[in-house]
């Protein structure tokens, strides 16, 4: 019988009702049930919809991922859910199914940070994280920097997203150039046939001034007006949209940003590990550009798989895995939902 802790986690932060199982620093299952068809038709997730989906996907997809591990319930050493950010109503369908999963078979539950479980996924795929760490997150609701010098309970906020998020203007975008929700996909795939410089977007918060007081943080609202009226003006002048140059602009305007101030970060905080987390690390040229300035800079580049990076149990269970192995403390019962968690609150 293994020693290391055998840790069930839920995470229901959004559109996709994840279930993970890990032991120790090993991921047995990954299971996940989305809800994106259902959003696509509304052009962006809605509420009410997620979590009613939540509901009904929470019972098979446990008793899938059990199956799946061979594990049963009652093996478990603990639960561990996403108790925030993210949307309130589906934040309380994993909680509170947490909880029952808890008292039911006398576990202990930890009530964990969404973005700090995005950290500690990579955990299964590349083993221990270096103490500190620097993580950078992009999603559809996040893009910070993150100091973690213990994924556990140290977390630090150097920057984040002061208005669109960088997957809030990939879904945006998408929709200006007439590509399908979820955007981050298909303006990735868009891309790949287009010119790059082709059109000069701007780079948010990078000038002199900006970079004073905003170092580490991020704008791409600016970028997605860009893109918007540059597309307006070829439309009112009869002239077709090349959406392929729109596409690929756009995108390297984004991950140029995001690299450029990840790597500035590890080096004014001497770090030489960049860990990318969320759900547009799995973008292939943001992947590729973290790749080509991190080996000129002499920094590890740490990124999960592509299932990894996108919002799943999985994450939320290596974290968990991580409370019970470093003897944290386990949640209250009671513990609550906070729809905006800060992320330097690691656990509730």
């Amino acid at each position: 019988m293994s020693d290391e802790p055998l840790v069930l986690g839920i995470e229901t932060s959004c559109d996709e009702t994840g279930v993970g199982i890990v032991r120790g620093q090993t991921l047995l299952v990954d299971t996940v049930a989305s809800s994106v068809e259902e959003h696509a038709r509304f052009g962006g997730v809605v509420p009410e919809v997620a979590s009613r989906a939540h509901l009904e996907a929470m019972v098979p997809t446990i008793e899938r991922a059990c199956r799946e591990a061979g594990v049963q319930l009652r093996d478990l050493d603990a639960i561990s859910v996403t108790s925030g950010p993210g949307l309130a109503g589906a934040l309380l369908v994993g909680v509170a199914s947490a909880k029952a999963l808890a008292l039911a078979l006398g576990k202990p539950i930890y009530g964990v940070n969404h973005l700090a479980s995005h950290v500690a996924v990579d955990i299964v795929e590349h083993g221990p994280l270096p103490e500190p760490t620097m993580a950078m997150l992009v999603s559809g609701g996040h893009s910070s920097l993150l100091l973690v010098p213990d994924v556990t309970n140290d977390v630090r906020s150097l920057g984040s997203t002061m208005d669109d998020a960088a997957g809030e203007a990939f879904d945006k975008v998408a929709r200006v150039l007439g590509l399908p929700f979820p955007g981050g996909p298909h303006v990735d795939r868009a891309a790949r046939e287009g010119n790059r410089i082709a059109i000069d977007f701007p780079r948010g918060l990078t000038t002199g001034r900006d970079m004073e007081r905003h170092r580490f943080d991020f704008s791409f609202s600016g970028l997605k007006t860009a893109v918007a009226r540059w597309v307006e003006t070829r439309q009112r002048a009869g002239e077709a949209v090349p959406v392929a140059d729109v596409a690929a602009s756009f995108q390297e305007a984004v991950v140029d940003v995001l690299t450029r101030k990840a790597l500035l970060a590890c080096k004014e905080h001497d770090v030489d590990h960049l860990l990318i987390g969320g759900g547009v690390a799995a973008n292939s040229r943001l992947r590729a550009l973290a790749e080509e300035r991190c080996a000129k800079a002499g920094v590890t580049l740490r990124v999960p798989r592509p299932g990894l990076c996108t919002d799943n149990g999985a994450m939320v269970a290596a974290l968990g895995a991580q409370m019970v192995a470093k003897g944290r403390e386990p949640s209250d019962l009671g513990l609550p939902t906070d729809s905006s968690m800060p992320v330097t609150l690691v656990q509730a």
